[in-house]
Protein backbone atom coordinates (compact mmCIF):
# COMPACT_ATOMS: atom_id res chain seq x y z
CA UNK A 1 0.00 0.00 0.00
CA UNK A 2 1.33 3.13 -1.01
CA UNK A 3 2.20 5.58 1.97
CA UNK A 4 0.81 9.19 2.55
CA UNK A 5 3.85 11.04 2.90
CA UNK A 6 5.02 9.83 -0.81
CA UNK A 7 6.83 13.44 -1.92
CA UNK A 8 9.50 12.21 0.79
CA UNK A 9 10.50 8.45 -0.62
CA UNK A 10 13.75 8.57 2.20
CA UNK A 11 14.85 8.89 5.30
CA UNK A 12 15.78 12.12 6.43
CA UNK A 13 19.74 12.51 6.14
CA UNK A 14 22.07 14.67 7.62
CA UNK A 15 23.51 17.08 5.01
CA UNK A 16 25.42 19.73 7.16
CA UNK A 17 25.16 23.32 6.70
CA UNK A 18 26.13 23.57 3.23
CA UNK A 19 23.52 21.16 2.17
CA UNK A 20 20.93 22.55 -0.13
CA UNK A 21 18.83 20.14 -0.17
CA UNK A 22 15.86 21.39 2.38
CA UNK A 23 14.97 18.24 3.04
CA UNK A 24 18.18 17.21 5.06
CA UNK A 25 19.31 18.22 8.66
CA UNK A 26 21.91 21.27 9.11
CA UNK A 27 22.78 20.04 12.48
CA UNK A 28 21.16 17.30 13.60
CA UNK A 29 23.66 13.95 13.89
CA UNK A 30 22.03 11.26 16.15
CA UNK A 31 25.56 9.91 16.51
CA UNK A 32 27.83 12.64 17.15
CA UNK A 33 29.17 12.84 20.46
CA UNK A 34 28.16 16.24 22.86
CA UNK A 35 29.66 15.68 26.58
CA UNK A 36 30.30 11.84 26.02
CA UNK A 37 26.57 11.05 24.98
CA UNK A 38 25.11 10.59 22.05
CA UNK A 39 23.43 13.96 20.66
CA UNK A 40 20.00 11.72 20.06
CA UNK A 41 20.06 10.65 23.73
CA UNK A 42 20.98 14.02 25.02
CA UNK A 43 17.82 15.11 22.98
CA UNK A 44 15.42 12.17 23.36
CA UNK A 45 13.03 13.91 20.61
CA UNK A 46 9.55 12.94 19.88
CA UNK A 47 6.93 13.99 17.02
CA UNK A 48 3.24 14.56 18.81
CA UNK A 49 0.52 12.63 17.54
CA UNK A 50 -2.01 15.70 18.78
CA UNK A 51 -1.30 19.00 16.70
CA UNK A 52 1.03 16.83 13.84
CA UNK A 53 -1.77 14.30 13.03
CA UNK A 54 -4.98 15.72 14.78
CA UNK A 55 -5.53 19.09 13.93
CA UNK A 56 -7.14 19.67 10.81
CA UNK A 57 -5.61 23.48 10.26
CA UNK A 58 -8.92 25.21 11.85
CA UNK A 59 -9.25 28.15 14.07
CA UNK A 60 -11.88 30.46 15.42
CA UNK A 61 -12.90 31.95 12.02
CA UNK A 62 -12.52 29.11 9.49
CA UNK A 63 -12.31 25.35 9.22
CA UNK A 64 -9.56 23.38 8.37
CA UNK A 65 -7.35 23.64 5.63
CA UNK A 66 -4.66 20.43 6.00
CA UNK A 67 -5.14 17.25 3.49
CA UNK A 68 -5.52 15.21 6.39
CA UNK A 69 -8.29 12.46 4.67
CA UNK A 70 -8.89 10.61 8.23
CA UNK A 71 -10.21 13.80 9.59
CA UNK A 72 -12.58 14.45 6.77
CA UNK A 73 -16.18 14.30 8.28
CA UNK A 74 -18.42 10.97 7.53
CA UNK A 75 -14.86 8.83 7.41
CA UNK A 76 -15.36 5.38 8.96
CA UNK A 77 -14.18 6.21 12.81
CA UNK A 78 -12.08 3.12 13.23
CA UNK A 79 -11.05 3.18 9.42
CA UNK A 80 -9.63 6.99 9.57
CA UNK A 81 -7.85 6.07 13.06
CA UNK A 82 -5.69 3.08 11.56
CA UNK A 83 -5.29 5.75 8.38
CA UNK A 84 -3.86 8.28 10.90
CA UNK A 85 -1.77 5.48 12.92
CA UNK A 86 -0.26 4.48 10.09
CA UNK A 87 1.14 8.22 8.58
CA UNK A 88 1.61 8.75 11.94
CA UNK A 89 4.57 5.93 12.04
CA UNK A 90 5.55 6.68 8.48
CA UNK A 91 6.37 10.02 9.43
CA UNK A 92 8.46 9.49 12.45
CA UNK A 93 9.96 7.06 11.05
CA UNK A 94 10.69 8.73 8.28
CA UNK A 95 12.04 11.69 10.28
CA UNK A 96 14.27 9.45 11.87
CA UNK A 97 14.00 10.53 15.57
CA UNK A 98 13.32 7.96 18.54
CA UNK A 99 9.97 8.78 20.09
CA UNK A 100 6.63 9.94 19.26
CA UNK A 101 3.67 10.96 21.99
CA UNK A 102 -0.37 10.90 21.90
CA UNK A 103 -3.14 11.18 23.68
CA UNK A 104 -6.05 8.68 23.96
CA UNK A 105 -7.96 10.75 21.56
CA UNK A 106 -5.75 11.03 19.38
CA UNK A 107 -5.82 7.71 17.71
CA UNK A 108 -9.02 6.43 18.95
CA UNK A 109 -12.62 7.70 18.84
CA UNK A 110 -14.97 8.54 21.12
CA UNK A 111 -17.36 5.58 20.99
CA UNK A 112 -21.27 5.25 22.22
CA UNK A 113 -20.09 3.88 25.66
CA UNK A 114 -17.08 4.18 28.05
CA UNK A 115 -16.55 0.46 27.00
CA UNK A 116 -17.07 0.58 23.42
CA UNK A 117 -14.29 4.24 23.89
CA UNK A 118 -12.05 1.51 25.72
CA UNK A 119 -12.33 -1.21 23.00
CA UNK A 120 -11.89 0.87 20.74
CA UNK A 121 -8.52 2.37 21.52
CA UNK A 122 -7.42 -0.99 23.44
CA UNK A 123 -7.52 -1.73 19.09
CA UNK A 124 -6.15 0.72 18.03
CA UNK A 125 -2.90 0.55 19.98
CA UNK A 126 -2.58 -2.98 18.78
CA UNK A 127 -1.77 -1.71 15.84
CA UNK A 128 0.34 0.64 17.41
CA UNK A 129 2.36 -1.76 19.02
CA UNK A 130 2.84 -3.79 15.57
CA UNK A 131 4.26 -0.35 14.37
CA UNK A 132 6.62 -0.01 17.29
CA UNK A 133 8.09 -3.55 16.50
CA UNK A 134 8.82 -2.92 13.17
CA UNK A 135 9.85 0.25 13.38
CA UNK A 136 11.68 0.36 17.05
CA UNK A 137 10.27 3.71 17.54
CA UNK A 138 9.21 4.15 21.40
CA UNK A 139 6.65 6.16 23.46
CA UNK A 140 8.14 8.79 25.37
CA UNK A 141 5.01 9.62 27.08
CA UNK A 142 1.05 8.97 26.97
CA UNK A 143 -2.12 11.14 28.14
CA UNK A 144 -5.51 11.21 28.55
CA UNK A 145 -7.47 14.15 26.82
CA UNK A 146 -9.68 15.62 29.25
CA UNK A 147 -10.48 18.67 27.98
CA UNK A 148 -12.00 18.33 24.14
CA UNK A 149 -15.13 16.95 25.36
CA UNK A 150 -18.51 18.88 26.57
CA UNK A 151 -18.91 16.81 29.31
CA UNK A 152 -14.74 18.30 30.45
CA UNK A 153 -16.80 21.87 30.41
CA UNK A 154 -16.32 22.53 33.42
CA UNK A 155 -13.27 20.80 34.31
CA UNK A 156 -12.32 17.24 34.71
CA UNK A 157 -10.90 16.74 38.27
CA UNK A 158 -12.07 19.97 39.64
CA UNK A 159 -15.85 19.38 38.21
CA UNK A 160 -17.98 20.27 40.42
CA UNK A 161 -20.08 17.26 38.77
CA UNK A 162 -18.48 13.96 40.63
CA UNK A 163 -19.81 11.98 38.26
CA UNK A 164 -17.34 13.80 35.59
CA UNK A 165 -14.62 13.34 37.99
CA UNK A 166 -15.04 9.55 38.19
CA UNK A 167 -15.30 9.50 34.22
CA UNK A 168 -12.08 11.12 34.07
CA UNK A 169 -11.00 8.78 36.35
CA UNK A 170 -11.60 5.80 34.51
CA UNK A 171 -10.70 7.50 31.54
CA UNK A 172 -6.97 8.45 32.98
CA UNK A 173 -6.64 4.70 34.71
CA UNK A 174 -7.42 3.21 31.20
CA UNK A 175 -4.25 5.37 29.44
CA UNK A 176 -2.09 4.95 31.84
CA UNK A 177 -2.17 1.34 31.51
CA UNK A 178 -2.36 1.94 27.87
CA UNK A 179 1.09 3.91 28.48
CA UNK A 180 2.20 1.14 31.05
CA UNK A 181 1.46 -1.61 27.79
CA UNK A 182 3.46 0.49 25.55
CA UNK A 183 6.71 0.37 27.96
CA UNK A 184 6.11 4.46 27.99
CA UNK A 185 8.83 6.06 29.74
CA UNK A 186 6.20 8.89 31.27
CA UNK A 187 2.55 9.70 31.67
CA UNK A 188 1.39 13.76 31.09
CA UNK A 189 -1.36 15.28 32.96
CA UNK A 190 -2.41 18.60 31.42
CA UNK A 191 -5.06 20.56 33.56
CA UNK A 192 -6.26 22.55 30.38
CA UNK A 193 -10.08 22.55 31.78
CA UNK A 194 -9.07 22.59 35.47
CA UNK A 195 -9.55 26.51 36.72
CA UNK A 196 -12.03 28.41 36.14
CA UNK A 197 -13.56 30.86 34.24
CA UNK A 198 -15.37 33.34 36.62
CA UNK A 199 -15.07 33.15 40.51
CA UNK A 200 -18.56 33.86 40.81
CA UNK A 201 -19.42 30.34 41.18
CA UNK A 202 -15.68 29.21 41.72
CA UNK A 203 -15.19 27.38 45.31
CA UNK A 204 -11.51 26.88 44.80
CA UNK A 205 -10.82 25.08 48.21
CA UNK A 206 -13.05 22.71 47.47
CA UNK A 207 -11.73 22.48 43.44
CA UNK A 208 -8.27 22.27 44.83
CA UNK A 209 -8.50 19.41 47.14
CA UNK A 210 -10.75 17.45 44.12
CA UNK A 211 -7.64 17.69 41.86
CA UNK A 212 -5.00 16.68 44.69
CA UNK A 213 -7.57 13.71 45.52
CA UNK A 214 -7.24 12.52 41.69
CA UNK A 215 -3.78 12.79 41.55
CA UNK A 216 -3.17 10.94 44.47
CA UNK A 217 -5.59 8.10 42.86
CA UNK A 218 -3.39 8.45 39.71
CA UNK A 219 0.03 7.91 41.82
CA UNK A 220 -1.71 5.20 43.85
CA UNK A 221 -2.75 3.23 40.61
CA UNK A 222 0.97 3.64 39.10
CA UNK A 223 2.56 1.88 41.80
CA UNK A 224 -0.64 -0.71 41.72
CA UNK A 225 0.08 -1.54 38.02
CA UNK A 226 3.63 -1.32 38.41
CA UNK A 227 4.60 1.85 36.04
CA UNK A 228 8.10 2.57 36.66
CA UNK A 229 8.02 5.76 34.14
CA UNK A 230 7.66 8.88 35.84
CA UNK A 231 4.45 11.34 35.97
CA UNK A 232 4.36 14.87 34.74
CA UNK A 233 2.24 17.90 35.22
CA UNK A 234 2.52 20.72 32.21
CA UNK A 235 1.84 24.22 33.66
CA UNK A 236 -0.22 26.54 31.60
CA UNK A 237 -1.09 29.82 33.11
CA UNK A 238 -5.17 30.20 31.51
CA UNK A 239 -6.40 29.53 27.97
CA UNK A 240 -8.92 27.68 27.57
CA UNK A 241 -9.85 28.47 31.22
CA UNK A 242 -9.63 32.04 32.33
CA UNK A 243 -6.86 31.11 34.83
CA UNK A 244 -5.42 27.40 35.29
CA UNK A 245 -4.24 25.99 38.70
CA UNK A 246 -0.86 24.93 37.07
CA UNK A 247 0.40 28.64 36.52
CA UNK A 248 3.52 27.88 36.16
CA UNK A 249 6.61 25.21 37.64
CA UNK A 250 6.25 27.56 40.88
CA UNK A 251 2.84 27.42 41.27
CA UNK A 252 2.80 23.25 40.63
CA UNK A 253 5.49 23.03 43.30
CA UNK A 254 3.84 24.41 45.67
CA UNK A 255 0.78 22.37 45.22
CA UNK A 256 2.69 19.09 45.19
CA UNK A 257 4.26 19.86 48.42
CA UNK A 258 1.38 21.32 50.10
CA UNK A 259 -0.28 17.91 49.12
CA UNK A 260 2.65 15.52 49.61
CA UNK A 261 3.02 14.76 46.37
CA UNK A 262 6.17 16.25 45.91
CA UNK A 263 8.28 12.73 45.57
CA UNK A 264 5.77 11.69 43.20
CA UNK A 265 5.32 14.47 40.17
CA UNK A 266 7.55 16.04 37.59
CA UNK A 267 6.85 18.98 35.59
CA UNK A 268 6.82 18.80 31.67
CA UNK A 269 7.64 22.55 30.39
CA UNK A 270 6.35 24.04 27.42
CA UNK A 271 8.54 27.00 26.18
CA UNK A 272 5.08 28.94 24.98
CA UNK A 273 3.31 28.28 28.50
CA UNK A 274 6.10 29.71 30.26
CA UNK A 275 6.09 33.24 28.02
CA UNK A 276 1.75 33.08 28.39
CA UNK A 277 2.81 32.89 32.66
CA UNK A 278 5.01 35.93 31.80
CA UNK A 279 8.25 34.46 32.18
CA UNK A 280 11.04 33.14 29.68
CA UNK A 281 11.41 29.36 29.32
CA UNK A 282 14.71 29.17 30.66
CA UNK A 283 13.09 31.08 34.15
CA UNK A 284 10.73 28.46 33.67
CA UNK A 285 13.42 25.33 33.04
CA UNK A 286 15.53 26.91 35.88
CA UNK A 287 12.81 27.28 38.72
CA UNK A 288 11.87 23.35 37.55
CA UNK A 289 15.58 22.27 38.07
CA UNK A 290 15.89 24.28 41.59
CA UNK A 291 12.73 22.57 42.69
CA UNK A 292 13.98 19.02 41.74
CA UNK A 293 10.94 18.77 39.69
CA UNK A 294 12.12 18.83 35.77
CA UNK A 295 10.73 16.20 34.30
CA UNK A 296 10.48 16.53 30.45
CA UNK A 297 9.79 19.17 27.84
CA UNK A 298 7.53 20.34 25.12
CA UNK A 299 9.55 22.43 22.46
CA UNK A 300 7.08 24.93 21.11
CA UNK A 301 7.70 28.39 21.00
CA UNK A 302 4.79 31.25 21.05
CA UNK A 303 4.86 34.91 19.34
CA UNK A 304 5.54 38.16 20.39
CA UNK A 305 2.72 39.58 18.71
CA UNK A 306 -0.40 36.83 19.67
CA UNK A 307 -1.78 36.57 23.23
CA UNK A 308 -2.15 33.10 22.15
CA UNK A 309 -0.67 29.41 22.87
CA UNK A 310 0.30 29.33 18.87
CA UNK A 311 2.76 26.12 19.03
CA UNK A 312 4.98 26.76 16.81
CA UNK A 313 8.01 24.81 16.07
CA UNK A 314 11.55 26.41 17.28
CA UNK A 315 13.53 29.22 15.28
CA UNK A 316 15.78 30.73 17.32
CA UNK A 317 18.69 29.34 19.00
CA UNK A 318 18.98 32.41 20.82
CA UNK A 319 16.01 31.72 22.98
CA UNK A 320 16.94 27.53 23.26
CA UNK A 321 20.75 27.73 24.01
CA UNK A 322 20.16 29.07 27.84
CA UNK A 323 17.18 26.60 28.56
CA UNK A 324 19.07 23.57 27.23
CA UNK A 325 22.48 24.78 29.19
CA UNK A 326 20.35 24.77 32.26
CA UNK A 327 19.12 21.24 31.63
CA UNK A 328 23.00 19.76 30.77
CA UNK A 329 24.34 21.65 34.23
CA UNK A 330 22.00 19.57 36.23
CA UNK A 331 22.83 16.80 34.33
CA UNK A 332 20.33 16.46 31.35
CA UNK A 333 17.02 14.95 31.11
CA UNK A 334 16.43 11.16 32.37
CA UNK A 335 12.89 10.28 31.17
CA UNK A 336 11.96 12.97 29.43
CA UNK A 337 12.78 13.93 26.04
CA UNK A 338 12.22 17.52 23.80
CA UNK A 339 8.61 16.24 22.15
CA UNK A 340 7.67 18.57 19.41
CA UNK A 341 4.10 19.62 20.29
CA UNK A 342 4.00 22.33 17.43
CA UNK A 343 1.77 23.04 15.50
CA UNK A 344 2.10 23.98 11.20
CA UNK A 345 0.87 27.17 10.25
CA UNK A 346 -2.58 27.29 8.64
CA UNK A 347 -1.08 27.86 5.40
CA UNK A 348 1.25 25.07 5.16
CA UNK A 349 -0.80 22.80 2.91
CA UNK A 350 1.88 20.71 1.29
CA UNK A 351 2.21 17.08 2.99
CA UNK A 352 5.92 17.70 3.13
CA UNK A 353 5.85 20.89 5.07
CA UNK A 354 5.42 18.49 8.12
CA UNK A 355 8.83 17.34 7.74
CA UNK A 356 9.95 20.92 6.74
CA UNK A 357 8.68 22.03 9.96
CA UNK A 358 10.52 19.19 12.14
CA UNK A 359 13.85 19.10 10.38
CA UNK A 360 13.82 23.15 11.12
CA UNK A 361 12.36 23.12 14.92
CA UNK A 362 15.39 20.35 15.27
CA UNK A 363 18.28 21.52 13.97
CA UNK A 364 17.72 24.73 16.27
CA UNK A 365 17.79 22.23 18.71
CA UNK A 366 20.83 20.59 18.51
CA UNK A 367 22.11 23.44 17.77
CA UNK A 368 21.28 24.98 20.85
CA UNK A 369 22.66 22.19 22.36
CA UNK A 370 25.79 22.27 20.70
CA UNK A 371 26.02 25.76 22.14
CA UNK A 372 24.93 25.00 25.89
CA UNK A 373 27.69 21.73 25.89
CA UNK A 374 30.38 24.40 24.95
CA UNK A 375 29.39 27.15 27.58
CA UNK A 376 29.40 24.79 30.25
CA UNK A 377 32.78 22.88 29.21
CA UNK A 378 34.55 26.54 29.31
CA UNK A 379 33.09 27.44 31.78
CA UNK A 380 32.67 30.99 31.69
CA UNK A 381 29.10 31.50 32.92
CA UNK A 382 29.88 29.26 35.56
CA UNK A 383 32.97 30.25 36.75
CA UNK A 384 31.55 33.82 36.87
CA UNK A 385 28.78 32.39 39.01
CA UNK A 386 30.82 31.29 41.34
CA UNK A 387 32.81 33.93 41.80
CA UNK A 388 29.42 35.92 42.60
CA UNK A 389 28.19 34.16 45.28
CA UNK A 390 31.86 33.18 46.82
CA UNK A 391 31.64 35.24 50.05
CA UNK A 392 28.64 32.15 51.47
CA UNK A 393 31.40 29.97 51.16
CA UNK A 394 32.95 30.75 54.42
CA UNK A 395 33.48 33.61 56.60
CA UNK A 396 30.67 35.57 57.40
CA UNK A 397 28.34 33.94 55.00
CA UNK A 398 28.64 30.49 56.12
CA UNK A 399 28.29 31.72 59.95
CA UNK A 400 24.81 33.34 59.04
CA UNK A 401 24.29 30.19 56.48
CA UNK A 402 24.51 27.63 59.36
CA UNK A 403 22.46 29.53 61.91
CA UNK A 404 25.48 30.14 64.18
CA UNK A 405 24.63 33.80 63.88
CA UNK A 406 21.58 35.52 65.29
CA UNK A 407 20.42 38.53 64.36
CA UNK A 408 22.32 40.72 67.36
CA UNK A 409 25.29 38.92 66.90
CA UNK A 410 25.16 39.94 62.70
CA UNK A 411 24.62 43.39 63.71
CA UNK A 412 28.10 42.55 66.33
CA UNK A 413 29.99 41.70 63.78
CA UNK A 414 29.06 43.97 61.23
CA UNK A 415 29.98 47.13 63.72
CA UNK A 416 33.28 45.69 65.42
CA UNK A 417 34.48 44.46 61.93
CA UNK A 418 33.78 47.95 60.28
CA UNK A 419 31.65 45.95 57.44
CA UNK A 420 30.68 48.84 54.80
CA UNK A 421 29.34 46.92 51.58
CA UNK A 422 29.71 48.36 48.13
CA UNK A 423 27.74 47.36 45.09
CA UNK A 424 29.66 44.93 42.65
CA UNK A 425 28.81 45.03 39.21
CA UNK A 426 26.99 42.31 37.81
CA UNK A 427 28.28 42.27 34.50
CA UNK A 428 25.21 41.40 32.42
CA UNK A 429 26.27 42.52 29.35
CA UNK A 430 29.60 41.13 29.40
CA UNK A 431 28.16 37.68 29.73
CA UNK A 432 25.36 38.77 27.25
CA UNK A 433 28.41 39.09 24.86
CA UNK A 434 30.06 35.78 26.19
CA UNK A 435 27.22 34.17 24.80
CA UNK A 436 26.63 35.53 21.71
CA UNK A 437 29.88 34.94 20.89
CA UNK A 438 29.73 31.09 21.47
CA UNK A 439 26.42 31.21 19.67
CA UNK A 440 28.35 32.86 16.49
CA UNK A 441 31.73 30.68 17.12
CA UNK A 442 29.82 27.00 17.38
CA UNK A 443 31.11 24.70 15.09
CA UNK A 444 33.29 27.47 12.84
CA UNK A 445 35.97 24.92 11.81
CA UNK A 446 33.71 21.96 11.76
Amino acid sequence: MAGFFTDVPERIAFGGLESTDPLTFKVYEPDRMVLGKRMEDHLRIAVCLWHSFNWPGSDVFGVGTFDRPWLQPGADPMEAARAKVDAAFEFVAKLGVPFFTFHDRDVAPEGGTFAETVGRLDTVVAEIEAHMERTGIRLLWGTANLFSHPRYAAGAATNPDPEVFAYAAAQVKHMLETTHRLRGANYVLWGGREGYETLLNTDLAREEAQLARFLTLVAEHKHRIGFTGTLLLEPKPQEPTKHQYDYDSATVDAFLVRHDLAEVYRVNLEANHATLAGHSFEHEVAVAISRGILGSIDINRGDPQNGWDTDQFPNSVDELAIAVYEILRAGGLTTGGFNFDAKLRRQSLDRSDLFHAHIGGIDTLARALLVAADLLETGGLSDEMERRYAGWADGLGAAILDGGLSLPEIEARLVEEGIEPRPRSGGQERLENLVNQRIWSIDRDR
